[in-house]
């Protein structure tokens, strides 16, 4: 049996995209740079009304969205939020 062929697309730590064979952990908003669980009731809501699709972007991990220059969604990840806002 041939192993299967990458099907995802992820952003990298250095923000371009790479071809992967598991899906992103994380989702992300490319016009304003955030990121958050794929299940984040803001971005939901934004994809329900037909919005946020075509900038939307993967990460298989946290560490590689803050590599990428991406903060994290106050909505459903507002501890880090917290921690990322007192730095800035």
């Amino acid at each position: 049996m041939a192993p299967s062929s990458p099907c995802y697309t992820l952003l990298g730590a250095d923000g371009r995209p790479y071809a992967s064979a598991t899906p992103g952990a994380l989702g992300g908003y490319r016009k304003r740079k955030i990121y958050g669980h794929l299940n984040c009731p803001s971005a939901l809501r934004a994809i329900a009304v037909g919005g946020y699709v075509a900038n939307r972007v993967f990460f298989a991990s946290e560490q590689a969205a803050v590599a990428a220059g991406y903060r994290p969604c106050a909505v459903c990840m507002p501890d880090a939020y917290r921690t990322w806002k007192a730095t800035q």
